[in-house]
């Protein structure tokens, strides 16, 4: 599996033990940075592994902020995405039995070491049930097509004013 990783700069160490337990299990890994501890900016990160899984140049992605919740936001902003903040086995499980979610958005500073391991363990290995979840991910695509379809025609409107 291809996956994509990425952090701000709180979540640069837990992203190089992530990468070197992802190696470990034969994933092929893209780092999208940062490779320092200097103060960044949280979305140019969260886009740039978003956009890659959007577009399925990799499989899945992972984020990795102080408390996730920032990456997954932006994340979110893109067509396909299906990010989810998981601080726990439980929340890893169902992010994937339930949502399908193909980005992981984790807390450098709320998870130890173990629990991170443990978190993505079961992220990578918990398949999508499908069935009445998978109708309810259609929905969710078809939300994301009406908001985008609405978002051109404002811009249309908004080009003729």
């Amino acid at each position: 599996m291809r996956i994509g990783i990425a952090s701000d700069h709180r979540g640069v160490a837990m992203k190089t033990r992530l990468t070197q337990l992802l190696e470990s299990l034969e994933c092929e890994v893209v780092d999208y940075g940062p490779h320092d501890s200097q103060s960044v900016d949280y979305p140019d990160y969260a886009a740039q592994v978003s956009r890659e899984v959007s577009s399925g140049r990799v499989g899945r992605g992972i984020l990795i902020c102080g408390t996730g919740i920032g990456m997954c936001i932006a994340a979110n902003k893109f067509a396909g995405v299906r990010a989810a903040p998981c601080h726990d086995s439980v929340t890893a499980e169902y992010s994937r039995m339930h949502n399908d979610a193909n980005i992981i958005c984790l807390s450098a500073d709320q998870l130890s070491d173990q629990v991170a391991e443990q978190v993505i363990r079961i992220w990578l290995k918990t398949e999508f049930e499908e069935g009445r979840h998978g109708r309810r991910l259609e929905k969710i695509a078809q939300l994301e097509h009406e908001v985008a379809l609405d978002l051109i025609q404002r811009e249309r409107t908004a080009g003729t004013e």
